[in-house]
C-alpha cells in the first residue's frame, strides 16, 4: 500500500516463474475466442453443417466440466506445478492432434481432450501466480489481469489470422505456442508446497448441497447458455471471412477485459453484487433477443455480438464474487462445484442450439439463449436474500465476506485508537511505523489492521495469502512495535475481491471503536488504482466519520477528503 516517495512498485518485475505462467494464460484465455473466427471455414472444408461444428465447444466444455470435480483432488494429491504442467502437456497434445484430422469427428474428440488440459490449468494457474509473486500479491493480480485482456483481446484476431492460411493454423498454433509455455513452466515455476489434506473428489457433489452455492451455480448455467449459444452460432449469419470475423470478436474481447477488469469493480462498489447482475442479465437478454430478430442482417448481428463484450465481462467477474460470497465450504471446493454447473450450461448450449437451428431457423436457438438470460435472474432472485446476507457479513457457515479476526490481545477500548491499514507487501512495515509516530504524537493506542484478500479474476478466486501467512503479518508489526515500547492490537481484514466493502467496514470498525484517525499508505499498485472508485481507500474516504490520512514515511500525514481524493486522481490520471 505503499512505495518510496510516492512511487509504484511495478508489477512487472516479477520472477520468471510468474512470467511463464502469466504466458501460458495468455494463451489459455486465447482458447475460445481462436476458434470462433474458423467455425464457418470449418463447415465448409469438411461438409459438416453448424450443429455439428457446434460439438467442438460442447465436448470440449463437457469434458471440462467434469473435470473439474476432480482437479482440486489432483492438484492437492500431485501438487499444482505437477497439475500445471500436466494440463499444459495435455492441451499440446490434443491441439496438434486436433489440426491434424481431417473429419468434424475427429476434431470433436481432440477438442474434449483439449478440455481436460483445459480444466488441469485453469484451476490452478491463478494460485500458482500469486504464490509465485514477489513483492505481495498485487503486481501479480495486474499481470494475471493483464494476460486475460490479451488472451481475450488477441485470440479472435491471430486466430483469424492464422485461420485464413488454414482452419488447421489456429490449432497447430495453440500447440506451439503451449509448448513454450510447457518448458518455461517446466523449468521456472518451483514446487510449491501440497495442501495438508487431499481434497476429496465427492466434495464438490456435496457442496451443492448448500442452497446459495447451488442457486448461484444454477444462475452461471443460465447465463453459460446463453454465452455460449452465442459464441458458437453468431460467426454464421455474420458471413464474413476468418480475417473479418477475428477483427469482430476482437472487438468484443476487449469489452469483456475491460468491463472484467474495470468496470465491474466500480458498479459492484456503487450499486452491491444483486443489482449490477440483475441488469446486466436483462441487457444480455435484449442483446440476444436484437441478434435473433436481426439474424438476417449481418451489420445487426456484428453490433450486437460486439456490444455484448461488456455484459460478459460484469458478468463473468462478479457472478464469481457472488458465489465466493454465498459459499460456506472451501474456496477451491466452491470453484470446482461452480465449474461444473456452469460448463455444462456452456457445453450443452451449442448442441441443443444446432438441434432448434437444423429443425426450425437460425433465429431460434437465440431466441432461446435470451430467454435463459432472463430465467437466471428470477434464480438469483430467490438467492436474493442469501447474498445480501453474505455481503452484510450476517450468513452462517464460514465467512469470506468482509470480516475482522483479532491477532493478539484484545485491544483495550477506553481510549481511542490510531488505526493503521496495511496489506502484505513490502513498505507495510514502515507504513505501520509512520502509523506508530502518529499515535505516540496524538498519545493514542495503535490497532493494526491487515487487509487479507481474496483475489477474484474474470472466473477464477484464490486466497492471496493462508490464515497462517495474515496471522504471522500481524504478529511481526506486534512483535517489532514491542520492541520499540509502542503498544499495539491486531486484526485482519479479510475480503473477497471487493476493496470497496473492506473500505466500509473498516469504516463501520472506526466508528464502533470511537477511532481518532485511520492511516493508509500509498499503494503499490499506484495511484490510479489506490484513488480509483472502488478502492479500500475511496470507499473508506467517504464512509468514515473520523479523519483519514495518507501516511508516508518521509512526509507529514495528509487528510484525505472527497476534494483530495479527486485531486489525487486527477494527477496520477
Amino acid at each position: 500500500m505503499s512505495a518510496p516517495h510516492g512511487t509504484a512498485a511495478s508489477p512487472f518485475r516479477q520472477p520468471k516463474a510468474v512470467w511463464a505462467v502469466a504466458f501460458a494464460c495468455v494463451i489459455s484465455f486465447m482458447g475460445i475466442g481462436l476458434v470462433d473466427p474458423i467455425l464457418p471455414a470449418l463447415a465448409d472444408s469438411l461438409h459438416a453443417t453448424p450443429s455439428q461444428v457446434s460439438l467442438l465447444f460442447s465436448s470440449y466444455l463437457i469434458v471440462t466440466a467434469v473435470a473439474m470435480l476432480f482437479v482440486g483432488w489432483f492438484s492437492s494429491r500431485f501438487g499444482a506445478k505437477r497439475t500445471l504442467v500436466v494440463g499444459l502437456a495435455v492441451i499440446v497434445v490434443f491441439a496438434a492432434l486436433a489440426g491434424t484430422s481431417g473429419s468434424i469427428n475427429g476434431i470433436v474428440g481432440f477438442r474434449a481432450g483439449w478440455g481436460l488440459g483445459n480444466a488441469l490449468f485453469i484451476a490452478t494457474s491463478l494460485a500458482v501466480i500469486v504464490a509465485s509473486a514477489s513483492g505481495g500479491f498485487g503486481g501479480a493480480i495486474i499481470l494475471y489481469e493483464t494476460a486475460l485482456g490479451l488472451g481475450i483481446a488477441v485470440g479472435p484476431l491471430l486466430g483469424g489470422e492464422l485461420g485464413g492460411i488454414s482452419w488447421r493454423g489456429p490449432f497447430f498454433g495453440v500447440a506451439v505456442l503451449m509448448t513454450i509455455a510447457l518448458v518455461a513452466t517446466a523449468l521456472f515455476v518451483p514446487s510449491l508446497p501440497k495442501p495438508e489434506r487431499v481434497t476429496s473428489p465427492l466434495a464438490p457433489l456435496k457442496a451443492l448441497r448448500h442452497r446459495g452455492l447451488l442457486t448461484m451455480g444454477i444462475m452461471a448455467l443460465l447465463y453459460n447458455w446463453g454465452f455460449f449459444t452465442m459464441l458458437g452460432y453468431a460467426p454464421y449469419p455474420m458471413e464474413l471471412s476468418a480475417h473479418q470475423l477475428g477483427l469482430v470478436f476482437t472487438g468484443w474481447g476487449l469489452l469483456v477485459a475491460a468491463f472484467s477488469v474495470f468496470f465491474a469493480p466500480r458498479l459492484q462498489a456503487r450499486y452491491g453484487t444483486a443489482p449490477v447482475l440483475y441488469a446486466n442479465l436483462v441487457g444480455l437478454g435484449a442483446v440476444m433477443a436484437v441478434i435473433a430478430a436481426g439474424v438476417a442482417t449481418p451489420t445487426v448481428v456484428i453490433v450486437a455480438v460486439i456490444v455484448s463484450g461488456a455484459f460478459i465481462g460484469i458478468n463473468n467477474t462478479l457472478t464469481t464474487q457472488a458465489v465466493m460470497l454465498v459459499s460456506p465450504v472451501e474456496r477451491p471446493v466452491a470453484s470446482s462445484a461452480y465449474g461444473f454447473l456452469r460448463f455444462i450450461g456452456g457445453g450443452l448450449a451449442p448442441y441443443v442450439a444446432g438441434k432448434l437451428a437444423d429443425a426450425t431457423d437460425l433465429s431460434v436457438p437465440f431466441y432461446l439463449g435470451a430467454a435463459t438470460f432472463l430465467l437466471a435472474i428470477p434464480v438469483l432472485a430467490s438467492g436474493h436474500r442469501l447474498l445480501r446476507e453474505a455481503e452484510q457479513g450476517v450468513s452462517e457457515g464460514e465467512s469470506v465476506t468482509p470480516a475482522l479476526m483479532p491477532v493478539g490481545k484484545v485491544p483495550n477500548r477506553s481510549t481511542s485508537p490510531v488505526i493503521v491499514a496495511v496489506a502484505a507487501h513490502d513498505r507495510a512495515p514502515a507504513i505501520v511505523d509512520a502509523a506508530a509516530r502518529l499515535a505516540r504524537d496524538t498519545q493514542s493506542p495503535l490497532e493494526v489492521v491487515h487487509v487479507q484478500l481474496i483475489a477474484v479474476v474474470e472466473e477464477q478466486a484464490t486466497d492471496t495469502e493462508t490464515p497462517d501467512q495474515a496471522r504471522a503479518a500481524v504478529t511481526a508489526h506486534l512483535d517489532r512495535l514491542a520492541r520499540q515500547g509502542i503498544a499495539a492490537t491486531g486484526q485482519i481484514l479479510t475480503t473477497v475481491g471487493d476493496h470497496a466493502a473492506a473500505g466500509r467496514v473498516l469504516a463501520r470498525h472506526a466508528t464502533d471503536t470511537d477511532a481518532r484517525v485511520i492511516a493508509v499508505g500509498r499503494s503499490p499498485h499506484g495511484p490510479v488504482t489506490q484513488f480509483a472508485e472502488g478502492s479500500l481507500t475511496t470507499a473508506l474516504t467517504h464512509a468514515a466519520t473520523c479523519t483519514v490520512v495518507l501516511v508516508d514515511p518521509d512526509r507529514a500525514p495528509r487528510p484525505l477528503t472527497s476534494a483530495t481524493l479527486s485531486a489525487l486522481r486527477d494527477g496520477a490520471a
